[in-house]
């Protein structure tokens, strides 16, 4: 059924206009509110309770709230409450957004109107809407949500106004607070949705890891070197791992002290790596089985930096390429396999030279395969300690190498090891 039928479906129950109705419709569903859900939700807006089974929704604790409810009522007290921007039927819409929580757990929420909503607040939110999100149930507070302030507060086993150390943040975190080094970051210009961007990107860190960050409205706070206070960050995933977004809603301020940042980077097995779906700093240490094709020397489009061939980039067509060293090795240990891929300075010290001694190589031998062949017979059936940021995809498992060095593990002890587990 087309939503010009589900609108008209609607309006004729309803008895109200259609083209209000649709408009009200096609908001809910671009916010990828499914269809069902929405009419639910409006027939609840224009007053027809039937499709609920009539009366006030029942209360329920947060834990047995599910993505089957159509709405609810609930007690909790607000946990996080942050405001971002989001575009929303072509114009820009400021939502708040957050977790609240009672005794038996907490769930991330939407408020789409202006509660006044603050951490530590408990509140009794009568006909907020459910809808699934990432699997979970999540609450849509807006006009038809009946919200009133509690003067008696809860007792929650969760701590209240988003603190968080990077290492515990996933995507889909909203309104947390961190408390960071800037540990690298540059200014570039992007194509964001009304044109040319500036925004601000690189690294943050402090003891329990590191993650990407990006700044979509630069603040002379973020600089590299910095120690800062981030109030009101949200996460979302970027190539797989958690990246904190720092938005013009978010409160930043310098720290009169220097965050400790770990040095160390988590150590896993290939496999479980893998089965992460993708990790910031993590070492895997495996054996290089292969040389992948699109190693060695390679060309790069000078507008994007994709890797072209045949002088062609996908996005930008004949372009002149910028010669380039890039290794995709192959590492294995025995548990699963990933593709570590080098960048120039890494692929230089594998193929012992730099990109004029690969050229020359090239030129000589009337052939650019001689670097990929050389780098090959160099690296293939050694073990690597490999450093780097792992993303999965459809595409399979590749880890953006920082670090690429030959293990200095014993080969013999790790043996010995191995056959001592087998044998307890």
């Amino acid at each position: 059924m087309e939503l010009d039928d589900h609108a008209e479906e609607l309006a004729s129950d309803l008895g109200v206009d259609k083209e209000e109705v649709k408009s009200d419709l096609q908001n809910l569903v671009e916010y990828s509110v499914p269809v069902d859900e929405a009419k639910q939700s409006l027939r609840r807006k224009y007053g027809d309770g039937s499709s609920s089974g009539g009366g006030t929704p029942s209360a329920k604790n947060v834990a047995d709230i599910t993505p089957e409810d159509g709405s609810v009522t609930v007690t909790g007290t607000v946990l996080t409450a942050g405001e971002r921007s989001i575009r929303y039927q072509g114009s820009d819409h400021v939502i708040v957004e957050g977790q609240i929580a009672d005794e038996t757990g907490r769930i991330d929420y939407t408020a789409w109107e202006d509660f006044g909503l603050e951490p530590g607040d408990t509140i009794t939110a009568g006909n907020a809407g459910v809808r699934e999100w990432d699997g979970e149930p999540e609450l849509n507070v807006g006009e038809s949500t009946a919200l009133s302030f509690e003067s008696d507060s809860l007792e929650v086993p969760y701590g209240i106004g988003g603190e968080a150390e990077l290492a515990d943040l996933e995507a889909g975190d909203r309104a947390r607070t961190l408390e960071v080094a800037v540990l690298d970051c540059e200014r570039r210009t992007i194509d964001g949705r009304d044109g040319e961007t500036e925004i601000l990107s690189g690294v943050l860190g402090d003891e329990s890891g590191r993650l990407p960050f990006t700044n979509w409205d630069p603040v002379p706070e973020i600089e590299e070197g910095a120690s800062v206070r981030i109030e009101n960050a949200y996460v979302q995933e970027f190539r797989g791992v958690p990246e904190v977004n720092v938005s013009e809603f978010s409160r930043v301020t310098h720290l009169d002290r220097e965050i400790d940042v770990g040095s160390d980077a988590t150590t896993m097995d290939v496999g479980e790596a893998v089965r992460t779906g993708g990790i910031y700093d993590v070492e895997l240490v495996g054996n290089a089985i292969a040389i992948r094709d699109g190693s060695g020397l390679i060309q790069r489009c000078p507008e994007c930096y994709r890797v072209i061939q045949k002088g062609q980039c996908r996005t930008h067509g004949d372009v002149d390429g910028i010669d380039d060293l890039r290794v995709k090795a192959i590492l294995d240990d025995g548990t699963g396999t990933v593709t570590a891929v080098l960048g120039d300075e890494l692929t230089e010290d594998v193929y012992g030279g730099d990109l004029e001694d690969a050229l020359e190589a090239a030129r000589e031998a009337m052939d650019q395969e001689v670097v990929a062949d050389e780098i090959r017979e160099n690296v293939v059936g050694r073990e690597y300690r490999v450093r780097g940021h792992l993303s999965v995809d459809e595409y399979g498992a590749n880890l953006d190498a920082e670090t690429f060095e030959e293990s200095d593990d014993d080969p013999a002890a790790r043996a010995t090891a191995f056959l001592e587990e087998v044998d307890a």
